[in-house]
């Protein structure tokens, strides 16, 4: 291999090597049988280059043969051969080196006298399928035993350096790890069939078990644990038994917090596993992945419980580092983000913000509406920075951008083997935002049958992962946002009126840029601010005649479309008065496909008649509008005066615009 570019000596390989050996130690951990373990490691390895062949041999009980374990790429042929392998002193790489117990390298299979008299028809073979260079390493277990092999082969005949060799004892390592768990599984199987007849033979062979093992009775009390055990938690055999052994062992938060579940899981009989803390003699604690089995008698009546715990305080570790830099990423986000859509003091504006503060304090369901760039997720972050959960996840869900065969999965998490690609457990969005809170923007595209799930978690509080029928309790307040009309969606068939009157507990409409245009002074000297700073320039005055285009533009993209073009006149400024050109805000002329209503922009005021079929008209277009002023689609635009004026008049006489919104 030292002659390819591939070469396991290369940075890359090296740090493929690295995470071959990472996923398969977390096979093993997750309780991966021993050959998709040893498959699994075979397959990484053979993928670095396409001239390797690596295979895992496995000892008989006598120490007299090699069998097949794993081996993906040796050829049919050849593996049939070797079913079973002699071990004996001159029988290839895999056969010597399990007699010598100890490293044969074969840098050329053509040559080499291990592969010679009664090894010949190896020799054929191999070289029939073009292999010429062969190095294996037994496994060994740490009391001497034979366990297997662990080989490579080569196309290529060439002297093995150390580095080779440092990764094929690596290689071994992992595979003597993952048969050793096996064997030690297969043990305690094989003892707990027999403990009926020898309760003192089954202690004596669990204390043998490097394995943290205890035995509990069917209500969860411990009546037994392994050496194991008492070594690690420095307790005395006696300090171990009865309902005391959870409160000295393990973590208070967590015996707490496992407690129902628990009690539950032991009652219903079946298999179950969780993640707790346990205490060492020092006093430190440790993350445990336990594993309850049930024992039954000839009715089916659970006798004892089994249950083994596995350290995973690494993994543990990493998660938590990657929570915390997940949290602090989401603090800068927050720092440096949009919130100028949160800037200004119009009417507006400061109703919404009243709204928020009032509902914050409290676990109500929001539903947020408002056009696209509003700033309805900000709305959102506010609710949740100024509520009880503040200190918790704020989970965001776009219901968009999830195909909608993957959107159960995503909200509500998938056991292992539920569906095709499902290797692993994996939580849900609401399982993630469990006490805090969860923000379902674009609610309305919500697929229909996710719609009655959805139902389902706002009223019971729970939610079932897919492949698990079993309801798992959540503490989540549901924040939803969309700039679809869903009373119009309801109507249409496309959205449920059950789900919808069960968001709408507390609806908060985020106004448009258009309707609080005298924040845009305020917002643009803001983002003035912010994007002179980044492009290093300083830009110390506005140009009126760019406010009063700002002013007069209805941005139909709101606060995103502001940002966009301060940030582009930013970038292009070359003296330190803001301006920019006027085409960028130039807008196309759309026809109306409703004929507009003829009205002067003086509409006469004098006489009652004419005064009153005036406010008819204005209430006619409102309410056709749904009480949107401004735009190509609202209420001006359709009468065919300026939005000021229009204004003007709704106030003289005293029309309260805000009640068609809701028609």
């Amino acid at each position: 291999m030292a002659v390819t570019d591939s070469s396991f000596t290369s940075p890359r390989i090296r740090d493929s090597l690295a995470a071959i050996h990472q996923r398969t130690l977390e096979l093993i951990v997750h309780g991966a049988s021993l050959q998709d373990v040893l498959g699994a490691l075979c397959d990484g390895i053979d993928a670095l280059d396409p001239d390797v062949i690596s295979s895992v041999l496995l000892a008989d009980a006598d120490g007299q043969h090699l069998w097949p374990a794993a081996g993906r790429r040796v050829p049919d042929d050849y593996k049939q051969l070797i079913t079973p392998l002699p071990i004996g002193p001159a029988m290839g790489a895999c056969g010597t080196a399990a007699f010598r117990k100890e490293r044969v390298i074969s840098s050329d299979i053509a040559t080499d006298s291990l592969w010679s008299g009664p090894a010949e028809k190896y020799r054929r073979m191999a070289l029939q399928h073009g292999l010429h260079t062969a190095w294996s390493v037994p496994i060994v277990s740490e009391n001497g035993t034979l366990l297997g092999t662990f080989g490579l082969q080569h196309t290529k005949a060439h002297p093995v350096d150390g580095d080779e060799l440092d990764l094929l004892e690596q290689a071994e390592h992992i595979a003597l790890i993952a048969i050793e768990r096996d064997r030690a599984q297969t043990a305690l199987t094989e003892a707990l069939a027999e403990v009926r007849k020898s309760e003192a033979e089954l202690r004596t062979i669990v204390d043998m078990i490097p394995q943290l093992i205890a035995v509990l009775a069917p209500d969860g009390q411990a009546l037994y644990v392994n050496q194991s055990t008492l070594e690690y938690t420095g307790l005395s055999p006696d300090q171990a038994r009865g309902s005391e052994f959870r409160q000295r062992v393990f973590h208070q938060e967590d015996v707490e917090r496992l407690r129902d579940e628990r009690g539950s899981a032991l009652e219903r009989g079946e298999p179950f596993e969780n993640e707790q803390r346990a205490r060492r003699h020092d006093g430190q604690y440790r993350w445990f992945l336990i594993r309850y089995r049930p024992l039954r008698d000839d009715r089916g009546q659970v006798v004892r419980w089994y249950a083994t715990a596995t350290d995973i305080d690494e993994r543990k570790r990493a998660e938590e580092r990657i929570r915390n830099e997940n949290l602090a990423l989401r603090e800068e986000i927050d720092r440096s983000s949009m919130f100028e859509e949160i800037v200004g003091s119009s009417m507006p504006l400061r109703r919404v913000l009243a709204l928020v503060e009032k509902v914050a304090v409290t676990d109500s369901t929001v539903l947020i509406t408002g056009e696209t760039g509003s700033g309805k997720e900000l709305i959102a972050r506010a609710i949740h920075k100024k509520s009880r959960r503040a200190g918790r996840a704020f989970i965001r869900v776009n219901c968009a951008a999830i195909p909608s065969s993957l959107v159960a999965s995503e909200l509500f998490g998938h056991e292992k083997g539920a569906f095709t690609g499902a290797l692993q457990r994996r939580l849900g969005r609401f399982e993630s935002a469990n006490g805090g809170t969860i923000f379902l923007d674009e609610i309305g595209d919500l697929p229909a049958d996710t719609q009655i799930a959805l139902l389902r978690v706002l009223q019971e509080r729970e939610i079932e992962r897919i492949g698990n029928s079993h309801s798992i309790p959540i503490d989540v307040r549901v924040l939803a946002a969309t700039n679809q009309d869903l009373e119009e969606a309801v109507t249409a068939g496309t959205f449920r009126q059950d789900l919808y009157f069960r968001l709408d507990v507390f609806p908060i409409r985020v106004p448009s840029l258009r309707e609080r245009a005298e924040d845009i002074p305020l917002l643009v000297e803001y983002l003035i601010e912010r994007y002179a700073t980044k492009a290093g320039k300083r830009i110390r005055k506005i140009s009126k005649s760019t406010l009063r285009l700002f002013q007069a533009y209805d941005w139909p993209g709101n606060i995103r479309e502001l940002q966009n073009v301060v940030e582009r006149a930013v970038i292009l400024c070359e003296s330190d008065t803001f301006s920019i050109d006027e085409t960028w805000l130039t807008r196309k002329s759309k026809l109306s496909t409703e004929p507009s209503i003829p009205i002067g922009t003086s509409l006469p005021q004098q006489q009652r008649v004419q005064a009153e079929t005036e406010r008819q008209m204005i209430e006619a277009a409102l309410a056709a509008t749904r009480g949107r002023v401004a735009g190509p689609r609202g209420a001006a635009a359709k009468l065919g005066i300026p939005r000021q004026t229009l204004d003007s008049k709704i106030a003289a006489f005293g029309i309260d615009r805000n009640r068609y919104k809701t028609r």
